[in-house]
């Protein structure tokens, strides 16, 4: 199935990186979040990218560009350029970058790729966030209900403790706590094509119009997923995922094998 990934934005919440590396390309340990993202992908049979470019464009183009350079072994002739490589590629993928646009957003710029999906049903997420969504369980849902889109609904750790209070008497406190409420969209969509033509040229955000019309329509479901899920929003988010990865501790890798 074919997988879009939103890799456009400015990122100016993570400006100790952005201002250089677009949001998508800045690393998690010793690669792109992109790449973990894609890999996750590739882990349950999806290797058909669309990655919906805007800022610092080339610079994503360039390093999938050199993406077997830099992850096989090769012999280079210097006369004529040709390149002959030593080991197997790492990844079977189809990748696509697609320059949508610096200023668009994110609706439109899904809008931008209607040519590329060729009236097929669609994977769809975020270039900037990790987590451990199981991919079959949530395309079995999503053919289940015969609406035209499942979006991942997640319940972050609250970002300070949690009080439950009697008045002025604390009856519980939880340190961090998963939210027991407040699911939020945690990107991770099966969309079906017809959502193209609910889609003009305006230059929306998926997440208000759009998804608010579907909301009405009755064709917005949410898959519920209660496993690791974070975003890299802030430095502080950026630390956290690369301190669980110094720590081998691949949180978002943590799904019952296949």
């Amino acid at each position: 199935m074919k997988v879009i990934i939103l890799a456009g934005g400015y990122g100016t919440r993570l400006s100790e990186y952005t201002d250089l590396v677009p949001k998508p390309m800045v690393n998690i340990g010793n690669k792109p979040i992109v790449q973990h993202i894609m890999e996750h992908y590739d882990f349950f049979g999806h290797n058909d990218f669309y990655l919906a470019l805007g800022y610092l464009a080339n610079y994503v183009k360039k390093f999938f560009i050199d993406f077997n350079i830099t992850n096989r072994d090769f012999s280079i002739n210097t006369s004529d350029g040709k390149i002959d490589f030593h080991n197997k590629p790492n990844y079977n993928w189809n990748i696509n970058c697609i320059d949508t646009g610096l200023d668009t957003l994110t609706g439109k710029r899904i809008k931008m790729l209607e040519q590329y999906i060729d009236g097929e049903t669609f994977m769809l997420t975020y270039g900037d966030g990790l987590a451990n969504v199981d991919l079959d369980k949530l395309l079995d849902f999503h053919k289940s209900h015969n609406k035209m889109i499942t979006m991942t609904a997640v319940r972050p750790k609250a970002r300070f403790g949690e009080l439950l209070l009697d008045e002025n008497k604390v009856l519980e406190f939880k340190e961090k706590p998963q939210m027991k409420q407040g699911w939020i969209n945690g990107g991770f969509f099966v969309i079906n094509s017809s959502f193209f033509k609910t889609l003009n040229e305006d230059n929306v955000m998926l997440e208000r119009e759009p998804l608010e019309r579907a909301c009405k329509n009755g064709e917005l479901m949410v898959y519920k997923h209660e496993g690791f899920w974070q975003s890299m929003d802030s430095k502080r988010d950026h630390d956290l995922l690369n301190k669980l990865y110094e720590e081998n501790n691949l949180l978002w890798k943590n799904f019952n094998e296949k």
